[in-house]
């Protein structure tokens, strides 16, 4: 297994994805000029977002260098236990069975949490609840807070295949969530006047929810943050009941936000990246700055690493915040170049 997971890695070294102008090797000025940060890249956009910001800093304060390496989670995160990758910038805590164990057996090193608000459940336009004035919509469930009020609005769902009965947008088939959110459906009584539509695909539920926000219409559906969907339109999640680790598998609670950390390899902390590592120890974003980042992305087809320019410049404070302030100020000029 170790064999396999080293050839795997070779290949996605070999394959790295080198970010910068015109698709060569991003390089800056600096005491660490010429030397490179190889990132974790398992696959989605927030990963590759926080990368590039990342990135973007460790070039222009201290002149590294920084790729990706892509794969799947468990090949990534082994990636980082044996140093062929530095740094991870989000890390689904609850997405590996062994990084608990491997964290407290020394393998990597933890520097802090990118984001733990990353909610999911079922969610809503504002606009029905509160009405959009702007728009000329107005409240069509005023009182509708919780997933169980959804049984009084069958009417403001509508399921076009079953008249009479509402709609609810469910997870993929084959999702671990849509399991939950079907038992969900089932335990607050929503099959006596709802059907639990489950969609082909990601794209068609992010189809769905934006179809209906751009006429102005009802729909309640299934989503996660933080995604560029939940960046751009303003929805409301449905409460729930309290999370609770021992019911909320069968549907009877909230689902529970993840810790998504920040971690470099042990090969890395040893060696001498420490005001690097400070920066990224005091990393800390939210899942709605990152839908905000996303939602632009998406909005003007910018590539990650004008989107981590964007971002930074949009929200200069943190640059404050994770850096002493004559790299901050340095940071600020790089961006302003």
């Amino acid at each position: 297994m170790k064999k396999l997971v080293g050839i795997l890695l070779m290949v996605g070294i070999i394959s790295l994805t080198l970010v910068g102008c015109g698709g060569g090797k991003t390089v800056g000025d600096g005491p660490f000029a010429g030397v490179e940060i190889k990132f974790a890249d398992a696959g989605w956009d927030s990963i590759k977002f926080h990368n590039a910001v990342a990135g973007t800093i460790a070039q222009g304060v201290w002149g590294y260098s920084w790729s990706e390496v892509s794969g799947s989670t468990p090949v990534t995160f082994q990636g980082l236990t044996t140093g062929e990758i530095d740094a991870y910038m989000e890390i689904w805590t609850d997405n590996i069975a062994s990084y608990k164990d491997d964290l407290a057996n020394g393998m990597f090193h933890e520097l802090g949490i990118n984001f733990d608000d990353n909610y999911q459940g079922i969610y809503v336009p504002r606009y029905v609840i509160e009405g959009d004035a702007e728009r000329g919509i107005e409240a069509s469930a005023p009182d509708l807070k919780y997933i169980w009020d959804l049984k009084n609005y069958p009417d403001v769902f509508p399921d076009d295949e079953n008249p009479g009965m509402g709609r609810v947008y469910g997870a993929i088939p084959g999702w671990e969530v849509d399991e939950i959110l079907h038992k969900k459906y089932l335990h607050y009584g929503l099959d006596e006047n709802f059907i639990y539509f489950r969609p082909g695909s990601e794209a068609a539920l992010a189809t769905a929810i934006t179809s209906a926000y751009e006429k102005g219409e009802p729909v309640a559906a299934y989503y996660w943050e933080p995604t560029w969907l939940l960046g751009k339109y303003d929805m409301v999640l449905l409460e729930d009941e309290p999370y609770n680790p021992d019911t909320y598998l069968n549907g009877e609670t909230e689902m529970p936000a993840v810790k998504v950390t920040i971690a470099v390899s042990n090969k890395f902390q040893d060696d001498g990246n420490e005001e690097l590592i400070a920066f990224l120890s005091k990393y800390r974003t939210s899942s709605q700055l990152t839908s905000d980042a996303l939602a632009y992305m998406q909005d003007t087809g910018s590539n990650y690493v004008d989107t981590a320019k964007w971002f930074l410049n949009e929200n200069s404070q943190l640059l404050d915040e994770w850096l002493e302030p004559e790299d901050a100020q340095k940071m600020k000029d790089f961006l302003n170049k």
